[in-house]
C-alpha cells in the first residue's frame, strides 16, 4: 500500500446521499479476479448520462471525491474500494459512511473524511472551480480561498495510512517477534514442532 499524506487536486462534486455499494460497482463486475480495469465499472449506471461527472474532462482523474450522507450503504463488497481506486480515487469526503465501506476504504489505502453538511456545501461549490487539498497529518481539508475544516481519524487508521501499512505490513513489521516467539513455543513444547523443518 501507497503511503498517504496528503492529496490535492480537483474534487468531483458529486453529494449524492444513500450512494450504495451496487451503484459503485454493479454486481456484474464482481466476476473479475483482478482488481485492475474496475474503474471502468465505476458508476457505470450513473456513466450513461452523457453529461455525468465521472466522465467530464474536467474531472478526469480527480483524487478526491465528494459526497452526500451515508455513502457506501449496502453489501460490503471490497470491490468498491478497488473500484474507487481503479479510478483515481485516494479520498473521500461525506458527512457519513457505511462501516464496513469505511474499513474496506481503510484496507485499501483510502482515506475516508466526515465532515458536517456545512462544510460539504461548501467544499461542492469550491469543487466546480477549484482544488481541494487534505493533510492527513494535520487532518485537515482546505481551499484556495482560505477555507479550513477539521475531521477526526482514528490514530491507528491514520498512522497505517502515512505509513502506508496494510494487514500484510502490519504483520512483517512484527517479523522479529514473530520469529522470537515461534523460537521460544519451540524450546519450551518441543512435540509441537516435532517433524516441522524451518528452512
Amino acid at each position: 500500500m501507497e503511503p498517504l499524506r496528503e492529496v490535492s487536486g480537483r474534487a468531483i462534486p458529486f453529494g449524492r446521499k444513500n450512494i450504495d455499494t451496487d451503484v459503485i460497482i454493479p454486481a456484474k463486475w464482481l466476476k473479475t479476479i483482478t482488481r485492475e480495469g474496475l474503474g471502468r465499472g465505476a458508476f457505470e449506471t450513473l456513466r450513461e448520462d452523457p453529461g455525468n461527472l465521472f466522465d467530464s474532462p474536467e474531472f478526469a482523474g480527480s483524487p478526491i471525491l465528494i459526497a452526500g450522507d451515508n455513502f457506501g450503504c449496502g453489501s460490503s463488497r471490497e470491490h468498491a474500494a478497488w473500484a474507487l481506486l481503479d479510478l483515481g480515487v485516494r479520498a473521500v469526503i461525506a458527512p457519513s459512511f457505511s462501516d464496513i465501506f469505511s474499513g474496506n476504504a481503510f484496507k485499501n489505502g483510502i482515506v475516508t473524511v466526515v465532515l458536517p453538511q456545512t462544510a460539504i456545501d461548501r467544499l461542492m461549490e469550491v469543487a466546480q472551480t477549484d482544488p481541494v487539498s487534505i493533510d492527513l497529518e494535520s487532518q485537515t481539508v482546505t481551499t484556495p480561498f482560505q477555507d479550513r475544516f477539521t475531521f477526526e481519524i482514528d490514530p491507528f487508521r491514520k498512522h497505517c495510512l502515512l505509513e502506508g501499512l496494510d494487514e500484510v505490513g502490519l504483520t512483517l513489521a512484527r517479523g522479529d517477534a514473530i520469529a522470537r516467539y515461534e523460537n521460544d513455543a519451540k524450546a519450551a513444547l518441543p512435540w509441537l514442532a516435532k517433524g516441522v523443518e524451518h528452512a
